[in-house]
């Protein structure tokens, strides 16, 4: 019967978190660094995406990114790239989800 009302509770609250989710991430980006195309990724004709979830000081500025998915090789580039990233100031601090894409320089 438990196993009953989770499933029927289950995509109540699903919506539920992906707006809550939505309503932090609404910071304007003002300024994005292109990250620097790794040269082992270059010599692998490694393409790709990163994913990660960066938390932003009220003031804009990155205190911190935390790699959430995407290849390794080019994790580390994106960080660093992500590190000089800039957000509009706010009142507190939030979490913002990014995308980082990477293709190999033709």
């Amino acid at each position: 019967m438990v196993l009953v009302l989770l499933l029927g509770v289950t995509p109540i609250l699903a919506p539920l978190r992906g707006s809550a989710q939505d309503a932090a991430s609404k910071r304007r980006l003002l300024n994005s660094t292109a990250p620097a195309y790794p040269a082992l990724a270059r010599n692998m004709a490694l393409a790709g995406v990163v994913k990660a979830e960066v938390l932003v000081a009220a003031d804009g500025s990155v205190k911190s990114v935390d790699v959430r998915g995407g290849h390794p090789v080019l994790a580390q580039a994106a960080m660093n790239a992500v590190r000089r990233w800039k957000w509009e100031a706010a009142v507190h601090e939030s979490h913002e989800y990014v995308e980082v894409k990477f293709s190999p320089p033709e």
